[in-house]
């Protein structure tokens, strides 16, 4: 896989993610084997034709960084009129997702290897996809990592691109501190509107010259992190921390989606005392 596309039309010099490449199971390689003409998608400089990918016109969710694929095949199979496109870079996930496909007779289900910027970027057409889902992304909870973290305004704007008016963002964390980055990030687009009435609005986030404060310390005072029991930022542990009062999070998250299942990911920082935290949006423009 490339780094960038050939007519340099952006870089990608920071990635959110590190490449383990990892050991197919005999089942993950014969899977790939059987169903990636089929369903499988490579990268390529041309934008998708989604219809004709799905052999169908129906709505569309994006699913970036799925993980051992359980979960978007648990959606797929419980919502068979929708087509669902997953990317995710761990060849061993793939061929899970796809184990999974062939086990349950999945035909709504696509999915690619490559890293999501450029499959954005260079093959997703402008406001074709009703949801964008990232579930559980690397939380990067070192401070010296966080420009590493996938949930930036640049790569935002780039999401609200993809999406019809009225599609959503959803992100889901069990990271504190992430959840509150993203929901800072994601109020602070123009284009998004909180999908939770009475949320935190962007004049929270913002300095007096309009750019984001990346410090909740900055932030107003009523939505500033509490700091009885809270480490300083950069500074958790390697299993984070038990989650304190926010009153950011408990005006800005939004219940969980009946159509979100629960993830491997979720359920370890649920046995590790994290809270979890759904961040919902919807493009208005």
């Amino acid at each position: 896989m490339s780094d960038a596309p050939t007519d340099n039309r952006f870089t990608r010099p920071i990635r959110s993610f590190v490449k383990r490449e990892g050991k197919l199971t005999t089942g993950q390689q014969n899977a790939i084997d059987d169903l990636w003409s089929t369903q499988g998608v490579d990268l390529g400089s041309e934008q998708l034709d989604l219809d004709k990918l799905f052999g169908r016109s129906a709505q569309v969710v994006l699913e970036i960084g799925f993980g051992n694929g359980l979960s978007l095949a648990d959606m797929a199979e419980a919502h068979p009129e929708t087509n669902f496109f997953g990317i995710e870079v761990h060849r061993p996930g793939v061929g899970s997702c796809l184990v999974q496909a062939k086990k349950r007779k999945l035909t709504n289900i696509r999915v690619s290897g490559d890293d999501a910027v450029l499959v954005l970027n260079q093959q997703i057409p402008d406001e074709s996809l009703d949801r964008i889902q990232i579930f559980f992304p690397d939380p990067w909870h070192k401070k010296r990592h966080y420009k590493r973290r996938l949930i930036q305004p640049d790569f935002v704007n780039n999401l609200v691109k993809k999406l019809k008016t009225g599609g959503q963002i959803h992100v889901a964390t069990d990271w504190q501190h992430y959840a509150e980055h993203v929901l800072a990030v994601l109020t602070t687009n123009a284009d998004l509107e909180n999908s939770v009435a009475d949320a935190p609005k962007a004049s929270h986030f913002l300095s007096e010259e309009g750019e984001v404060l990346k410090s909740s310390e900055m932030w107003a005072e009523e939505f500033k992190p509490a700091q009885s029991s809270r480490p300083p930022e950069g500074s958790q542990t390697a299993e984070g921390y038990e989650p304190t009062d926010s009153p950011l999070l408990s005006r800005g998250a939004a219940e969980k989606p009946a159509y979100r299942p629960h993830t491997k990911y979720e359920a370890r920082g649920i046995r590790l005392g994290h809270g979890v935290w759904d961040l919902v949006f919807d493009r208005t423009a």
